[in-house]
């Protein structure tokens, strides 16, 4: 077993070898375009490995999307005008972290409870955002009820009534069948929120229990 800190710089050095002359064709042809579709679906077998609260699959998910960082911070060195890596974008997290959590890393009161410093957490955000679109950030690639309910949380956070939310048609009556199921479906959406559940993984679970239940064939 290797010390602390051991086995990632070894996995770094393995990263640039395969990246560099002499090592992997295919991994010598990726861009960070070509490689993003991997990150996607790495990291929905992490959340699978998460709510299957299978440990070994944990282990081993969290080393494939450890890998497409490493990944994408080894072609971003090669960037002939912009170049950045590893360190670089471990800084960019430090400095994020610290300037997230002023309860622990400067001067400021302490955080009463867990929902104290979610508060404070969107309102560090809301600063930072300054003159963007409050919807600015969202990724267009997110599952539909995940989008959903983050484009839900950050409407509320801002005053949107939850009638405009689940009102987004602008014709005077929605009489179209897809834009009425939508409807529907944000306001399913809006319930799981309210009840403080995951719309992804509540419906995740439900299909994982689905498929389980066929697999267990009549008793």
């Amino acid at each position: 077993m290797t010390g602390q800190g051991e086995a990632l710089a070894a996995v770094v050095a393995a990263m640039d070898r395969l990246r560099s002359p002499g090592g992997c064709p295919w991994d010598a042809e990726q861009t960070h375009r070509s490689l993003a579709p991997y990150a996607v679906e790495e990291a929905f077998e992490l959340a699978e490995a998460a709510e299957s609260d299978d440990r070994d699959a944990l282990r081993g998910e969290l080393g494939d999307l450890l890998l497409q960082v490493l990944f994408h911070a080894r072609v971003a060195e090669e960037h002939p005008s912009d170049p950045f890596g590893l360190d670089d974008v471990a800084q960019v997290l430090l400095d994020k972290l610290v300037r997230r959590h002023p309860h622990v890393f400067a001067e400021a009161d302490a955080a009463r409870s867990a929902a104290d410093v979610e508060a404070a957490w969107h309102e560090i955000k809301k600063l930072e955002r300054t003159g963007e679109d409050v919807l600015a950030g969202i990724p267009l690639a997110l599952p539909a009820l995940a989008r959903a309910q983050k484009v839900t949380r950050r409407l509320r956070r801002e005053g949107t009534a939850d009638d405009v939310l689940l009102d987004a048609d602008s014709s005077p009556a929605v009489v179209d069948e897809e834009a009425a199921l939508g409807r529907e479906l944000m306001g399913l959406v809006l319930r799981a929120e309210d009840a403080g559940v995951d719309a992804e993984a509540a419906l995740r679970a439900h299909l994982r229990r689905l498929q389980d239940g066929r697999g267990q064939g009549p008793s």
